[in-house]
């Protein structure tokens, strides 16, 4: 997976340059900005919703865009992934597309899942409250199934009955994938969307 829009953060007893930091990374990891922020604030716990696009192609993937783009062997039908993303939308178990990890949910809140071409690129557009390990990859990959005609509209939305993770989704391959925002509260509600996001979250809540 690659990141244009990760936050992270860290205790240091004065805000740094970006440059200075940046000499001590590799040259695949670059911060691109430095802001002191509220002892409430947490990188991860914090966000309101993360957003990530996902790139494919059933064309030639040029040799330079390799890496950033998954070449896919047949033809994909963007109504079709289209038709299925949408039931997909909102609060929903998705353990059949995570990865389960001991102490943590799979309930989330789908906010966005949509197609469009762009020269020739097939790009999905996907937020949510939150992802579980592996969710949006396993999206695609049951999208990208019925857009070629192997599954029908209904079966993605189908596994959101499951009640483990489903062994008939394919991961789609980590390089199409990219964070590229993140949405935070304002400060006054840090403290309170963090509680909130450790709380292990239940269908019933």
């Amino acid at each position: 997976m690659h990141a244009t829009g990760q936050v992270a953060h860290v205790d240091l007893p004065a805000v740094p340059e970006a440059y200075r930091l940046n000499r001590a990374l590799p040259g695949d990891i670059r911060i691109l900005g430095v802001s002191e922020v509220t002892k409430d604030f947490d990188a991860r716990f914090s966000a309101l919703r993360r957003h990530y696009t996902y790139r494919v192609s059933d064309a030639v993937v040029e040799p330079l865009q390799r890496n950033h783009i998954v070449a896919w062997p047949r033809p994909l039908d963007v109504s079709l992934i289209n038709a299925a993303a949408q039931t997909l939308l909102g609060t929903h178990n998705f353990v059949a597309f995570c990865k389960r990890r001991e102490g943590a949910t799979t309930i989330r809140e789908l906010q966005r899942l949509d197609w469009h071409r762009s020269e020739g690129i097939l790009v999905a557009e996907v937020s949510a409250d939150a992802f579980c390990h592996s969710m949006v990859r396993s999206l695609v990959g049951a999208l990208l199934a019925v857009g070629e005609g192997k599954r029908p509209i209904d079966w993605p939305a189908r596994l959101l009955t499951a009640e483990a993770r489903s062994s008939e989704v394919t991961v789609a391959p980590a390089h199409g994938l990219v964070l590229t925002k993140v949405d935070y509260p304002a400060p006054e509600d840090l403290a309170a969307r963090a509680a909130e996001t450790r709380n292990i979250r239940t269908m019933a809540s």
